[in-house]
């Protein structure tokens, strides 16, 4: 990457304060772009959906790790409950959805519950396994709440023979007008499939490991028994470990990184979070592989603003990835993107992957409930890592004195609302929509890998006004 004057700016950017100049190009087409991460971790494309508890669970690592992207189960969950979410993970099918399963005699309400948790949008009534029906929010209105769904099911569906063709998946569902369909082995359900599921998994490869299973990662801190945590996270099957604190350049971070390192041989190991050359090396050579960029950026961070520390994010990554790469190894950057734009320029300043949060809280799949507000949009809470009520939680162990005492130190914002769009309701329409920006972007600076983006890209400083102009107007002026 180069700046467009040639010469490096003399203050620290944001991702607002930078634009990509077009190259001269021969890409004819956004497919011809491989967004296969250069960070060897296995991931397709370069999103990592950030451990934080509201968002990143069991239904979201699933749906991303289909998609090519990973997602990192938080640090707070105890390591037996990881453990039962990594094993059901590694059961899941890397193309079909899990369905939502409910029985015959099951009810209405029941059926509402489950139904904002999947994008697909359907319950399969099933019966010893084989579906027998199938039942949407549509068919949930007008009723009592304690109609049983053997009175509202579509009865005898459509179903999708495990193993077809995607185009004949995609023709076989428009033809029947229905938007999704079970898959079934035999009579046995296998998992659900829509027309937009059968497009996407023609276009995105999943990442999976060496067993072709869904790639998985699980965070753990620097306190307490490191070495142990992580060995036991490793024993469940998790294949990539964060080792991750709100300051990555501490004593205590590089002693983690190296305790972590020393029981987990060939898994990659990511560490953070730090916003200077120093402090990458400094992981590095405690043994990470990849170090995460970011203090302060992310939407549910007061640090900034408590403490006055933090580092404009574009530049802390420009800086820390050349870093990392004089070593051959990569940084992930954390915090701080809200829109496509945002993730291709931080790939071109060096990232190999992008961490996402609050930007996925409001979804279907992140692990809050969705909740309604008085004018009926939905919504999920989110929370900073750092807020009291993430602290709370963390502490849960602890004497109430000892609890009350670290609740008075927050730095993250306890409750957030993340509202639906009703427009890109799931995670993977957002996922699309990062993916095709960045594939766009690749095509202008004439890159077919996010390397040669790095290397290609021609970055100029702008104005407010200049951002400001780039922005699309929902209105006429």
């Amino acid at each position: 990457m180069r700046f467009l004057s040639d010469q490096r700016p003399t203050t620290d950017l944001t991702y607002a304060d930078v634009f990509m100049v077009p190259n001269p190009s021969t890409i004819g087409s956004r497919l011809e772009v491989d967004l296969t991460t250069p960070d060897r971790v296995g991931t397709t494309i370069p999103v990592v959906v950030a451990n934080m508890t509201a968002i990143s669970g069991r239904r979201m690592a699933e749906t991303i790790a289909r998609r090519g992207g990973l997602a990192v189960i938080p640090q707070d969950i105890p390591v037996d409950v990881v453990g039962e979410v990594v094993g059901w993970l590694k059961t899941r099918h890397t193309v079909y959805d899990t369905p939502i399963t409910l029985a015959p005699t099951a009810t209405v309400a029941e059926a509402l519950q489950l139904l904002p948790k999947r994008a697909h949008g359907v319950v399969v009534v099933v019966d010893g396994g084989r579906p027998v029906g199938v039942v949407t929010d549509g068919a949930c209105q007008g009723v009592d709440r304690f109609t049983q769904l053997s009175e509202v099911m579509a009865p005898d569906p459509l179903t999708v023979p495990a193993g077809t063709d995607l185009p004949k998946v995609f023709d076989v569902l428009s033809e029947a007008r229905v938007n999704a369909a079970p898959v079934v082995d035999g009579d046995q359900l296998v998992g659900v499939v829509t027309r937009t599921g059968a497009l996407r998994s023609a276009l995105y490869t999943p990442a999976v490991n060496a067993a072709g299973q869904l790639l998985t990662s699980a965070a753990v801190g620097i306190n307490g028994d490191v070495a142990g945590k992580a060995e036991a996270l490793l024993a469940h099957g998790v294949d990539v470990l964060v080792v991750d604190t709100a300051h990555g350049h501490q004593g205590k971070a590089v002693e983690a990184v190296r305790a972590a390192r020393s029981v987990a041989a060939g898994v990659p190991i990511v560490a953070g979070n730090v916003v200077t050359a120093a402090g990458t090396r400094d992981l590095l050579e405690a043994g990470a592989d990849v170090v995460k960029v970011g203090v302060g950026p992310g939407a549910m961070c007061t640090t900034r603003m408590m403490t006055g520390v933090g580092r404009p994010q574009f530049s802390a990554v420009e800086e820390c990835a050349a870093a990392a790469r004089e070593g051959g190894k990569h940084v992930w950057a954390d915090g701080g993107v809200r829109h496509p734009r945002d993730i291709a320029l931080a790939l071109a300043a060096g990232a190999a992957s992008v961490m996402v949060g609050s930007w996925f809280a409001g979804t279907y799949e992140s692990a809050g409930d969705a909740q309604t507000d008085g004018n009926g949009r939905m919504y999920k809470e989110s929370f900073g890592m750092a807020s009291a009520r993430a602290v709370k939680a963390r502490t849960a162990g602890q004497s109430g004195f000892e609890r009350a005492r670290a609740g008075l130190f927050e730095e993250g914002i306890s409750s957030s609302r993340m509202y639906l769009d009703p427009a890109r309701p799931g995670v993977e329409d957002l996922v699309d929509q990062i993916v095709a920006g960045v594939r766009s972007a690749c095509t202008y600076a004439g890159a077919r890998t996010v390397d040669e983006l790095h290397e290609r890209a021609v970055v100029g400083v702008q104005s407010a006004a200049g951002y400001e102009e780039g922005r699309p107007l929902p209105t006429s002026w």
